[in-house]
């Protein structure tokens, strides 16, 4: 049944098109790299170009890159170990599911137990600021490496796998928003993996990283660093804890995977979501203590929304007729 399976031509196109499409692969890493910049200026202005700019051969360096595909490998390593439960995901158009492995947190665990390892022994994570520039470059190239990679595959695969998003029949456009819905390789899925794992986790080792370069340069991190750092540690491992949750949002149901998310995932979420404590290094913040606890009661208050209406969308698309949410 599943190879007679026709997807129809998507008609509805986003992000402008075919021109969007072309531009946005060009105005995203830009901006990326842009923002890294402009953190470390005085103002750390947006609207104050950065100088100098760095040549096209500063971006690059070797050890970075290498350093970018170690951490991909070792997310990948550790998302294939047999541990957790394995599930299936929302019913295809095609009537199939796929399942999926559910281990994020896992190996977060995994990571945080080795990257404690490599502290003890003289691990100088706090290079990471200094290289943040190269380190986001080597993600951008590495999303458009894997970007060609799952457009090329996504040719030869069947209608019942491709996107019904990204099925104009322009080839820049679908290599864009993602031709193939699910994309594997035997039982790994490229896109669940990406998803949360090298860009979520490497996003906390950015935080952390930058935590030890104000403590290098002040003798300590301040509450503002460490109020960062531990509110974006709550988000991501509440994603990590509902990771099965993921599955029935629209990045996997419905979105293909191409350079739209795996950009997204790999380079703008570790690279800008941590621009707060990046920020932090070359501009420190004095934070009194009835303010703290201000904030931190505030980020409570956030997060009880955040979680709450969270589990009533999961709910809602796994059962609208759930009791808890029918009707509402």
């Amino acid at each position: 049944m599943a190879d007679k399976f026709e997807m129809p031509r998507t008609t509805v196109l986003e992000f402008g098109g075919p021109l969007g499409a072309l531009f946005l692969p060009v105005l995203l890493p830009c901006t990326v790299i842009y923002l890294l910049l402009a953190c470390r200026t005085e103002g750390a202005s947006v609207w104050s170009l950065p100088s100098p700019l760095p040549a096209p051969s500063e971006l690059w360096d070797l050890d970075a890159c290498l350093l970018v595909l170690g951490w991909f490998g070792l997310q990948a390593v550790l998302g294939l170990l047999p541990s957790g439960k394995v599930t299936q995901g929302m019913q295809l158009r095609d009537g199939t599911r796929l399942s999926y492995r559910i281990n994020g947190l896992h190996s977060f665990v995994a990571t945080s137990l080795l990257l404690g390892l490599g502290l003890l022994v003289g691990l100088r994570l706090s290079s990471v600021h200094d290289r943040c520039v190269q380190l986001a470059f080597a993600s951008t190239v590495a999303s458009f490496a894997l970007s060609v990679f799952l457009y090329g595959r996504s040719l030869g695969v069947p209608e019942s796998a491709l996107a019904p998003g990204g099925n104009s029949g322009n080839p820049i456009y679908d290599f864009f928003i993602g031709h193939e819905l699910n994309p594997r390789i035997g039982s790994f899925d490229l896109k669940y993996f990406c998803e949360l794992r090298p860009g979520l986790i490497g996003w906390l080792v950015i935080n952390l990283a930058m935590l030890m370069k104000e403590s290098e340069l002040r003798g300590s991190p301040s509450v503002a660093m460490v109020l960062v750092n531990c509110f974006q540690l709550l988000y991501v491992l509440d994603a990590l804890w509902h990771e099965e949750a993921v599955l029935t949002t629209m990045d996997i149901v419905n979105d293909g995977f191409g350079f739209m998310l795996a950009f997204g995932d790999l380079t703008w979420v570790p690279f800008t979501y941590s621009l707060q404590a990046h920020f932090l290094v070359s501009h420190p913040r004095d934070i009194a203590g009835t303010t703290a606890a201000a904030i931190v009661l505030l980020n409570a208050l956030g997060y009880f929304i955040f979680r709450s209406a969270n589990s009533q969308k999961n709910t809602f698309r796994r059962d609208p007729s759930d009791p808890r949410v029918a009707g509402r």
